[in-house]
């Protein structure tokens, strides 16, 4: 036996492949990760599974009856394979036939997600290239994971929606200056497994570990005890879900009557202080925002919150959130709050201290402030204007026509007639996925492009099988990860499988604009060039090998970004005049007029408490008593690789694991390895009971990702045999103002199944006819 050792790059971090004869054998750590994740080597087991797709494949409903008219079968309809020239005629004819009739807006390239990991073969930027150089698409704006982050804090601290990553403290600078953290969400170090784009190694781990040495204390404020790493020590106060915002309040409160607020800083470098100061009091609404009135929401008692605004004003301190919390009804205000509060705790702007957001979510995120600029596949204008918030697909496909508002605007959702979808999976990341199902028998086609038959592949119309990220060469730039590293094709791809780039320069060449596609050059000499095209603009101070040289090396590292950053909160704080912020003050907008004057009703010109749809506090709480927390997996990246080693592991009797706490199973007759069913009025889905103190009273987890197997498709609430939290949170924008999604809103109950239990079937592929 001949081993061949060949690096791998992903989203989940480097690693090295053994190859023998072509057959992928193993994949390894890489000696210089000092904490790989366990997700690389679950590869391998998907890498031949019979999920594969193999060879295009036209759902029969479609292919029979095109142009399609009252069909309603997609997600249960058998397929039929065909030959890649058959295949590229009838979604070319159909791009043709769409447009000509509907207009180039009827094309959806949202196509939001993940997809693998590489500069060249990123699959969003292929498609909407290939789409942009047709005649245009609608396209999608923002992310399910901080949609409304990214709207709100460009109207509070000014900047590119995710300018904040250079802007807050790095771990090395909180291991310097910074005494006490407190954060809302928690800072669970599962999540730092990934790193869009690619990752070299991780370093979240032992930099938290670095602070933790240093003295820095910690405070978890959440519903999950691990959320935060052990050996953090963290103290831990459990919070009733969606009431992060409240919390904060009754802190601010607490600080503003005591008079522990930084008046200096807040008069300086911040506006609208005084409108927000009488809403705490009371001057608005009759009820002081103060620690007892947010105990009785939160569940934090009031000596607790009093405490803790002490703490805050008294150290160098650093306020956190986490992007879950945003995630939820009203997820604005967490995000604006946070902010808020650390302006008034006095560190905001001190070295290591102030204020961040998502910290640990990716190994990015307080790792590295950028990277430099790395060539990726150039995109095109694309001719329409047209857009959707990207959390509002099914609305948009429910109600063409209908009027939204979104950040000030409003918005007319077009009438989408083909969506085209190439490395997401929709069927994971949108919520309440039974009336996702409804929506998607709308539109005349649906065209994907997947390596696996998961859910999103099952309700597609024609499905074009792609190679992997081990399928093909390419090189890996990950968000901030100042490392570039090649990723050279580690075997053959599965079957008939192409790479997304060769598909859509077959359709161009039948549309008539391959060269203007490719630009002429092969894949290979597309890598070359952009590699290339990094060397040259990075120069001197970067002193990067050539390409061949390059290729034979386990990755470069590329030059630090050090600042300074625009925006700084240090520059603001020395001197507001001379470094404003790019808001309308040019400083914090503790009020902003601007979304005032939008009149939103959920949410205005400063940050408060609103109610949410479903929260422990409501009526409906009496039905369904359990709050759903639908987090990130451990085990996989969203979605991704659910058929992969690692997720089938961490399965329960085939299901995905379900946490409760001991109190709450004992209440239900639920042991521990019990096949319970979660549901409330949406859907309801299976999943295997894991049963643990970390979780607080009251609260069920249940991770995002594993791929949806309603029993019925299409049927309304019907059983999902696998666990995805998706059959059961709701389909409701956060608020008018971003219109995210809310998927952290949602209340359940949880009994045991009893048998039989249902086969599980979502790896297998659908009928197959050639």
């Amino acid at each position: 036996m001949v081993e061949r050792r060949v690096p791998v790059a992903t989203h989940w971090g480097s690693f090295t492949a053994v190859v023998d004869s072509g057959r992928l054998v193993r994949i390894e750590p890489r000696d210089d990760d000092p904490a790989p994740s366990p997700i690389g080597p679950g590869m391998v087991r998907a890498a031949e599974d019979g999920a594969r797709v193999l060879r295009p494949a036209v759902r029969k409903g479609w292919l029979d009856g095109l142009p399609r008219v009252g069909d309603r079968a997609r997600g249960a309809d058998a397929f039929v394979e065909v030959s890649w020239d058959d295949a590229i005629a009838l979604v070319g004819d159909e791009l043709l036939r769409v447009r000509a009739r509907h207009g180039d807006g009827a094309v959806f390239g949202g196509s939001y997600g993940w997809a693998s990991a590489g500069g060249f073969h990123n699959a969003q930027g292929q498609l909407q290239r290939f789409l942009a150089l047709g005649g245009g698409y609608t396209d999608s704006r923002n992310t399910y994971s901080t949609a409304a982050l990214e709207v709100v804090l460009p109207h509070v601290i000014g900047g590119h929606p995710w300018s904040y990553q250079s802007r807050m403290p790095m771990w090395d600078e909180i291991a310097e200056g910074c005494e006490l953290v407190v954060a809302f969400g928690g800072l669970a170090l599962k999540n730092s497994q990934i790193n869009p784009g690619g990752l070299a190694r991780h370093r979240t781990r032992d930099l938290q570990r670095r602070c933790r040495e240093a003295g820095v204390r910690f405070v978890n404020v959440s519903p999950i005890r691990s959320d935060t790493a052990d050996f953090l020590d963290a103290e831990w106060l459990p919070v009733v879900p969606n009431t992060d915002t409240a919390a904060m309040l009754g802190i601010a409160h607490t600080m503003l009557v005591n008079g522990w607020h930084d008046e200096d800083f807040l008069r300086r470098c911040c506006t609208g202080f005084d409108r927000f100061a009488d809403y705490l009091l009371g001057g608005a609404d009759g009820v002081p925002k103060d620690a007892a009135w947010a105990a009785r929401i939160t569940g934090i008692d009031r000596d607790a919150l009093t405490g803790l605004a002490r703490r805050l004003t008294e150290r160098r301190s650093l306020v956190m959130v986490n992007y879950a919390v945003q995630r939820a009804d009203h997820g604005e205000q967490p995000i604006w709050m946070s902010v808020v509060l650390a302006a008034m705790a006095g560190s905001m702007g001190r070295p290591g201290c102030g204020w961040g957001a998502g910290y640990a979510t990716m190994d990015a995120t307080g790792v590295a402030p950028g990277r430099p600029a790395v060539a990726s596949f150039p995109q095109v204008p694309n001719p329409v204007a047209d857009f959707i918030p990207v959390a509002r697909i099914a609305d948009t496909l429910l109600h063409p026509g209908r009027t939204i508002d979104y950040d000030g605007r409003r918005l007319t959702l077009p009438e989408l007639r083909l969506v085209y979808w190439c490395g997401g999976n929709p069927f994971h990341h949108h919520q309440d996925l039974h009336r996702l199902a409804r929506a998607w028998q709308a539109p005349d086609t649906v065209v994907v492009h997947e390596a696996w038959w998961n859910t999103t592949a099952k309700f597609a119309d024609v499905v074009l099988p792609v190679a992997t990220g081990l399928e093909r060469d390419d090189f890996a730039a990950g968000f901030s990860d100042p490392h570039l590293t090649p990723m050279p094709k580690v075997r053959e791809p599965a079957g008939e499988s192409r790479t997304d780039h060769r598909i859509f320069a077959a359709l161009a060449a039948r549309l008539g604009y391959e060269r203007e596609f490719t630009e002429s050059r092969s894949e290979t000499e597309w890598v070359r060039h952009l590699y290339e095209q990094t060397r040259a603009a990075l120069g001197e101070a970067a002193a990067l090998p050539d390409f061949d040289e390059f290729w034979r090396r386990s990755g470069v590292e590329l030059p630090a970004l050090t600042g300074p950053f625009p925006g700084s909160f240090a520059a603001l704080r020395a001197d507001p005049r001379r470094f404003p912020l790019a808001t309308p003050s040019g400083r914090i907008e503790v009020f902003s007029a601007e979304i005032d004057s939008f009149g939103y009703d959920d949410c205005a010109g400063h940050p408060a408490w609103y109610e949410p749809a479903e929260w422990l506090g409501g009526d409906l709480a009496d039905r369904f008593p359990l709050h759903l927390v639908s987090n990130q997996p451990a085990s996989r990246l969203h979605s991704q690789y659910d058929n992969g080693g690692r997720s089938l592991a961490s399965k329960i009797h085939g299901r995905e694991p379900v946490t409760l706490n001991p109190a709450d199973a004992a209440a239900r007759g639920i042991e521990d390895g019990t096949v319970v069913r979660v549901f409330n009025d949406r859907g309801s889905c299976l999943a295997g009971a894991v049963l643990s103190e970390d979780v607080m009273p009251g609260v069920v987890q249940l991770s995002t990702g594993a791929w949806w197997d309603p029993v019925r498709p299409g049927a309304g609430g019907t059983l999902d045999r696998h666990g995805n939290p998706n059959s059961l949170t709701a389909d409701r924008p956060c608020s008018r103002l971003s219109q995210g999604p809310s998927a952290l809103s949602a209340l359940v109950e949880v009994e045991p199944h009893g048998d039989p239990l249902p086969d599980v079937l979502a790896f297998a592929p659908p009928a197959l006819e050639r």
